[in-house]
């Protein structure tokens, strides 16, 4: 993005994790369900994840507890988000 002259403001989640509401808005502000952003080979998914039927607020609370869990990067624009991966998903914000 800087290479294309956007302006951003990065935000580190694993140094300053998210709420459990803050995660929520955002999924939601990118039209996302917690599974789909879910980092499956971290510790923390074998650890707390992996092999149980989890719902989605259970998950989220989980992503918020352990930030590693959370795909990145997710980039906001205005009201909505994407999942940057792949970087093609950032036309979906306007973004070439």
């Amino acid at each position: 993005m800087t290479a294309k002259g956007i302006k951003y403001e990065l935000v580190n989640y694993i140094q300053h994790p998210l709420s459990t509401d803050e995660l929520r808005q955002l999924l939601h502000r990118a039209g996302l369900k917690p599974l789909e952003v879910i980092r499956t080979k971290e510790a923390a998914y074998r650890e707390h994840v992996a092999g149980r039927e989890l719902s989605d607020e259970q998950l989220t609370q989980l992503m918020a507890a352990h930030p590693e869990l959370i795909q990145r990067p997710i980039v906001v624009r205005g009201s909505r988000a994407v999942l940057a991966r792949p970087v093609a998903n950032l036309e979906e914000l306007g973004i070439k």
